[in-house]
């Protein structure tokens, strides 16, 4: 069956022979005029003038003195008149997607020739009601984004603003297009109007051939309706109705497993077919999948969609560069976060780029995206294997050409913003900028987009995705200018979008031997996807045989178990040295890692991988938190050592706030910015950094009230080193605090071991000495008891005095009958000494256990602790 062009060709050479050179050949796209020109040169078999091809935009291009602006300085340039005529203060980076909704509406005016005075002017008189209950809720959302102050309760704030803008439209019109005008440039569809109401025009060529052209905007009907009075245009348009023979309608669960259909539905007749056979993607952020799914043995593939420059290494490595520029800066470090330098180092093009990346701070612009120009030229320009693939050269060409464009337009000033609001319009360009492929159209299978199937015809038809949604793709009545007054004026309507969709769909179709269409069924939040209203609409007609099939998974997840860990000879060496005395033997922290879960014992302690830092560098984490506040504890007493602490000595300090205050800001300064000069002040702090500050300072007024009400006391240490051997192993850690207090029941003077915790929970008691050393019972934090009974253990050893363990929740202590002694069952541990034989026991058997060569390392069975483990992956992998 001969295709549309053909047909085409038989006409055109019927009508001038073989010379064509006084003819253009007018296409909506460039695509077809490549197969038409083959069909010529075929059908001729002889030498012949080939005509002149041209799309729509060159003809009306070709034909004005004026420039179709860049699409940024449009939205630049209509932003500085919006911000002129309204006075709403927007930023640019929020006004961009309103920016170039506006824009298209006025774009829809001029190619449309509607009389634009009249509709704005309708367009302010239907807003001005008396309230805004003529808004749909749609409308309300809207308008609510646009205006970030909206709230239902500020309805009259609303209409006034609301009411501003739309008085003004008419003059954001007129100034934006004179604006443009002063400059010889215009956005396309005044260039378009300007050439369609020009009677002065003079055509290049004795005859113009329109091809393909339905549902013609109002330019594009003056334009022709011109040329065909003067005997100057003849037209084809494809309306014959030739529907397929047989459809076969496919449903698949995800639209990856309707990509890997691909390699059972190429054999070899439709791979044999070459330009015959198109694979249609409805959704275009397939194209990547579907490339990789394409079989082995097909060797030519002619690609014409647009493969997004968001989905390319060159974009990802700039949105992560400018991440850093913009919220890696570490003021406490005066350097980059280590987390964002070292994700740019594991980047594929890291190589590539200069050692000194990450040297230098920009807070200005220009300077930024000189920087990013500068490194996008020198990975382009490496010659490196790593640029290995056409696509790869292209979109370095892409993304420098973006960022110059950017450069050029704050040289100009016509981009005027800060590095934030450049980020944000950096990151809306990347995403709507597509990388085009260059090939040979007329060989091998074609992968396109739906719209550049027009005029085409195929044997062998594969469309993807063709979800609603899709297909028609992206169809909506997002305007500033309402439905009933596009209607009235003859502007663009959803239907009329929603029309040219089906036109492709149906004529696509046509001719096609076999048509085989895949859509998506799965289900998600509770909808299940729908398959497009013209597939719908082709089964409710029933004129052509449909066959239904399905794809289902054919693979299983694979669950993979933490494996055991032997102890082998060369593991209890690696123990052996790893918790030598001379490196500090072992830590309680250690012991209780071994009892949370056994593989991470094994892979910290005795592999060494050190645990990866997931701090921000100007975040008070929870741990950075607590080390604050243990060292303002420290600093605040470690003056009071050597002496009895009254009640008058506290007294005074929680009058004289100012010395609490100065304490906290040392803390700060040593732990968090690692300042310890005296001499130095204090670094600046953030928000969040003066609310930790403040919360700080209340804690410790609460420790201060708290021990005011056991004064008199004595300080015997601050963060105090502690050991003892138990089983031929040195063990030791830090004590927060030893203090010695009168006991208020017994009037004995006892010695208290204090473990300080900022958290908010209240901490169970263990049943007996035998549960600290239970697994189930750390979600109980039985750690906070081995920790601080071991302490008590160790302080008791050299003393007569009774030793008490003591856990001193800070947010707790404000309670007049606090008492941080931990308890075991009902009974509180007013003497370590009455536990010491079990708890020594059985400290005893669990280190028996940890360097037994006969168990390995197992892991833990409460899944919940996998969840913020950092060797998950590793030991599941």
């Amino acid at each position: 069956m001969k295709s549309f062009l053909e047909h085409v060709a038989e006409d055109l050479l019927s009508r001038y022979g073989t010379n064509l050179s006084r003819v253009a050949v007018v296409f909506p796209n460039k695509r077809a005029s490549l197969f038409l020109n083959e069909h010529l040169a075929r059908l001729a078999q002889k030498p012949l003038w080939s005509p002149a091809y041209i799309t729509i935009s060159d003809l009306f291009r070709s034909h004005s003195k004026l420039q179709v602006a860049d699409p940024i300085l449009l939205v630049c340039e209509l932003h500085r008149v919006f911000t002129a005529c309204t006075g709403i203060d927007e930023t640019l980076d929020h006004f961009y997607g309103w920016g170039q909704l506006l824009l298209s509406d006025f774009d829809d005016l001029d190619k449309n020739m509607a009389p634009a005075d009249k509709v704005l002017a309708n367009l302010r008189d239907i807003h001005e009601l008396d309230d805004t209950s003529y808004l749909t809720p749609e409308q309300r959302e809207m308008i609510k984004r646009f205006f970030s102050n909206f709230s239902e309760e500020h309805n009259s704030e609303l209409k006034e603003r609301f009411l501003h803008l739309w008085s003004h439209i008419g003059d954001i019109y007129h100034q934006f297009n004179q604006k443009l005008a002063e400059q010889q440039l215009a956005y396309e569809g005044a260039l378009y109007r300007q050439v369609a109401t020009d009677e002065t025009l003079e055509f290049e060529y004795d005859t113009y051939v329109f091809i393909g052209f339905n549902l013609l905007q109002q330019v594009e009907q003056t334009l022709f309706s011109r040329l065909e009075k003067q005997g100057k245009a003849i037209f084809y348009q494809d309306t014959a109705e030739v529907p397929p023979c047989h459809i076969n309608l496919i449903s698949a669960p995800t639209e990856n497993i309707q990509a890997r259909y691909i390699s059972e539905w190429l054999d070899a007749d439709r791979i044999n077919d070459g330009r015959k056979t198109a694979i249609v993607l409805c959704n275009e952020g397939l194209l990547q999948t579907v490339i990789h799914c394409l079989p082995e043995n097909v060797d030519k593939i002619n690609i014409t969609t647009g493969y997004p420059l968001g989905q390319t290494s060159i974009a990802s490595l700039i949105n992560t560069l400018i991440n850093m520029q913009v919220h890696g800066y570490s003021l406490r470090k005066q350097t980059f976060a280590r987390r964002w330098v070292e994700s740019i180092k594991r980047h594929p093009y890291a190589t590539l780029m200069p050692n000194d990346f990450a040297s230098q701070r920009y807070t200005d612009i220009q300077p930024l995206l000189h920087w990013l120009i500068s490194l996008t030229q020198t990975i382009a320009t490496s010659k490196s294997p790593i640029i290995d693939s056409p696509l790869d050269t292209e979109s370095l060409f892409r993304m420098y050409t973006l960022l110059n464009r950017l450069s050029g337009l704050v040289d100009s000033g016509d981009l005027q913003v800060d590095v934030i609001t450049l980020q944000r319009l950096i990151v809306q360009l990347i995403s709507t900028t597509s990388i085009p492929f260059h090939g040979e159209p007329a060989e091998g299978i074609q992968v396109m987009g739906v719209l550049e199937t027009r005029n085409l015809d195929f044997d062998h038809v594969l469309l993807l995705s063709c979800n609603e949604g899709n297909m028609p793709r992206g169809v909506n009545d997002t305007s500033f200018i309402p439905y009933a007054l596009r209607k009235a004026y003859g502007l663009t309507t959803i239907d009329y979008k929603v029309s040219i969709y089906e036109h492709y769909f149906h004529r696509l179709l046509q001719r096609a031997k076999d048509v085989t269409i895949l859509y998506n069924n799965a289900t998600s939040d509770g909808k299940t996807a729908e398959m497009s209203r013209f597939m719908l609409q082709l089964m409710v007609e029933n004129k052509i045989p449909i066959s239904y099939q399905s794809l289902k998974a054919g693979q299983t997840p694979q669950l993979h178990a933490p494996k055991v860990i032997e102890k082998t000879p060369e593991v209890m060496l690696q123990m052996q040295k790893r918790f030598e005395p001379k490196r500090g033997g072992i830590s309680p922290t250690a012991i209780n890692t071994y009892l949370r879960c056994q593989l991470r014992f094994f892979y910290h302690y005795v592999c060494e991988l050190i645990e990866p830092d997931t701090t921000e560098d100007d975040l008070i984490d929870n741990r950075l938190f607590g080390n604050i506040f243990h060292k303002a504890a420290q600093l605040l007493y470690q003056n009071m050592t050597s002496t009895t602490i009254t009640s008058m000595m506290l007294d005074d300090l929680l009058k004289e706030a100012v010395t609490i205050e100065r304490t906290v800001d040392e803390a700060i300064k040593q732990e968090f910015f690692k300042i310890n000069d005296p001499s130095r002040p204090l670094p600046p702090l953030d928000g969040l950094q003066l609310i930790n500050r403040e919360v700080i300072i209340k804690y410790l007024r609460q420790l201060v009230e708290a021990d005011r009400r056991l004064t008199p006391f004595r300080i015997l240490g601050l963060e105090k080193w502690v050991d003892i051997h138990i089983g031929g192993w040195k063990i030791g850690g830090i004590i927060d605090r030893l203090d010695s207090i009168t006991d208020p029941e017994t009037g004995e003077e006892r010695i208290r071991v204090i473990d300080y915790k900022t958290g908010a929970r209240h901490l169970k008691a263990m049943p007996d000495v035998e549960a600290i050393f239970s697994q189930e019972a750390i979600k109980d934090h039985s750690d906070y008891f081995l920790q601080t009974f071991l302490y008590a253990h160790i302080i008791r050893s050299n003393t007569a005095q009774p030793v008490s363990p003591c856990l001193l929740f800070i947010q707790h202590a404000g309670s007049e009958d606090y008492d941080p002694t931990l308890k075991l069952g009902k009974e509180t541990v007013t003497d370590i000494a009455t536990y010491a034989d079990a708890f020594i026991a059985l400290f005893k058997r669990q280190l028996d256990e940890m360097f037994n060569p006969q168990i390995s390392f197992c892991p833990t069975d409460d899944r919940h602790r996998c969840e913020s483990c950092p060797y998950a992956s590793l030991c599941r992998g």
